[in-house]
């Protein structure tokens, strides 16, 4: 990714959570929660930013770690999109969906934490894989999508905890025998299944970033050829 366009997403988010804070955190109101999580998720994406394959190891692999920590935080928004059902957009009387701009704000604002944090969420998923496998001088097509599947499934596992047992990353590092505890108890048959939806997902948006940055290439590598010809 181009420095200008880290700067720029680094901005817009910084603008994005003052607006959250000012308008929405302030108030104290049900989707406060916007704030802490929006922040969660942008976490990964900073990170991943200054993730790369030449600096030693010493410095690489406490970041990339660091990465893996933060990142289901990123996916994680998703589920806030849950909490829409707070806003009662339907009239009672007519059973119509109601002309209310404050629903409509509440809509706007956990969609755009949500996508912003989902999709560069996956950005920089795609950016540590990379990373990663020129670390390791490894050119595996189907090892690197492999490793990307894995990354995406612990996120999911991931999910689940930050959901449904409401442990943060941070917990990890105040009380961590009580995480693991909580961790080894978790199993179970309906968890599995909620993992693979979450996997499904995530799987959906990485795919289809792929094809994005697929077509891109192929676009630039096609105006770079008919500028030599010319």
């Amino acid at each position: 990714m181009a420095k200008k366009s880290r700067w720029l997403i680094r901005i817009s988010f910084l603008v994005y959570l003052v607006y959250i804070y000012l308008t929405v955190y302030r108030q104290g109101g049900f989707f406060s929660f916007l704030l802490l999580n929006t922040f969660l998720g942008y976490l990964p994406i900073e990170l991943a930013m200054h993730l790369d394959h030449k600096q030693p190891l010493l410095l690489f692999v406490p970041l990339g770690i660091l990465w893996l920590l933060f990142y289901p935080n990123a996916p994680y928004l998703l589920t806030d999109l849950f909490h829409l059902s707070r806003i009662n957009p339907y009239n009672p009387e007519t059973g119509l969906m109601s002309f209310n701009l404050h629903n409509w704000l509440n809509f706007t604002n956990i969609l755009v934490s949500a996508l912003s944090c989902s999709i560069l969420g996956t950005w920089s998923l795609e950016h540590v894989a990379n990373q990663i496998m020129l670390k390791i001088k490894a050119h595996s097509f189907w090892l690197r999508n492999a490793f990307v599947f894995v990354l995406i499934l612990a996120a999911s596992i991931g999910v689940y905890v930050g959901r449904f047992l409401r442990l943060h990353t941070a917990y990890l590092f105040f009380n961590p025998d009580q995480v693991i505890d909580q961790l080894v108890e978790m199993w179970s048959p309906r968890m599995l299944v909620f993992v693979t939806f979450m996997t499904l997902i995530q799987m959906v948006i990485w795919i289809t970033l792929r094809l994005y940055l697929s077509a891109n290439d192929t676009l630039v590598q096609e105006q770079e050829t008919q500028t030599r010809t010319k």
